[in-house]
């Protein structure tokens, strides 16, 4: 049985797919605030669904509950949704695909996915992800890309994979799309370790900034501007507050001026068991909620639908 259920099957013009994934390959939330802001921003619409009983642990994903109008329990399910729209300024299409990285049968998911793909003509495939490293929030996010594919390599100035280890969901789903011949790419942003448990508008601005060339396109993320400049203003006002924190931003920033690299794993790929290790040095200091910063980004975050 194909795992997608379809709504509608829309005519699509040299469809570009670009994937995002709550979970392992997500820090920061900063690869699902990029592609809700790519939804709304395209305007896309809804056509196809994989549902969730099939692939995610809802004792580890649980699906959330809303009250409407005061009464009525509306479930949300984590559901990976698909998405159609048609790029600003251009003259190409947006497949999007936004979910949780799911728990069991990850060959079927992402064959699923693969399929969607080959049958809409897809000829770039983009995913985009959060990895926790050992970089000051004062400074630019680092957006690394990588890809599989000569041409895309040098087109986009990209970096050959050459990761080994542990993988994600991303990572099987460029096996695939390799396999059924069709060139992706993936971009990571790099965002503060120390930040990692807070939804981070700055990093997913990097990552659509980073998404710009390889779409051909202007994405104008006006609103993610607006709320990565009230995160920042938020972040720094803490930081001033808490002595400890300023000296380990300023270590932070002292090892990055000498050239030493900040701490991450392969562009493809990381650990999040050594990165949550690190983070839990640092749990005792006071870094803004996700509920602090959440109204000057919460259109993106409901796009999400995992309660954030």
């Amino acid at each position: 049985m194909e795992p997608i259920v379809f709504s509608s099957r829309p005519l699509l013009r040299d469809p570009i797919l670009v994937a995002a994934f709550r979970g392992w390959n997500d820090g920061g939330s900063a690869a699902t605030v990029a592609a809700a802001f790519l939804k709304n921003r395209c305007e896309a619409t809804r056509f196809g669904v994989i549902n969730a009983d099939e692939f995610v642990d809802f004792q580890q994903t649980r699906p959330m509950v809303t009250i409407e109008e005061g009464a009525v329990r509306h479930i949300t399910w984590p559901d990976t949704e698909i998405f159609h729209a048609r790029l600003p300024d251009g003259d190409r299409d947006l497949l999007l695909v936004i979910g949780v990285e799911p728990n069991y049968r990850w060959r079927a998911f992402s064959g699923a996915i693969c399929r969607l793909a080959t049958e809409h003509g897809v000829s770039l495939a983009v995913t985009l992800g959060g990895l926790l490293a050992d970089t000051p929030h004062t400074r630019a996010i680092p957006v690394s890309g990588a890809a599989h594919d000569p041409s895309l390599i040098e087109r986009f100035a990209l970096e050959p994979v050459r990761y080994e280890g542990p993988t994600g969901i991303v990572g099987v789903l460029h096996d695939d799309l390799a396999k059924a011949g069709i060139p992706s790419a993936s971009l990571w942003a790099a965002v503060p370790h120390y930040l990692g448990g807070n939804p981070n508008p700055t990093a997913a601005l990097a990552l659509v900034n980073a998404l710009e060339p390889l779409v051909e396109c202007d994405l104008t993320p006006t609103e993610l501007e607006l709320a990565s400049a009230e995160f920042d203003r938020q972040i720094a006002r803490v930081v001033a507050k808490d002595p400890e924190m300023r000296s380990y931003v300023t270590d932070l920033e002292d090892r990055l001026d000498s050239g030493d690299d900040f701490d991450e794993d392969d562009d493809d790929d990381h650990d999040d068991d050594d990165l949550e290790d690190d983070d839990d040095d640092h749990d005792d200091q006071k870094i803004p909620t996700g509920d602090e910063i959440e109204a000057e980004f919460q259109q993106f975050l409901r796009e999400q639908g995992d309660g954030s």
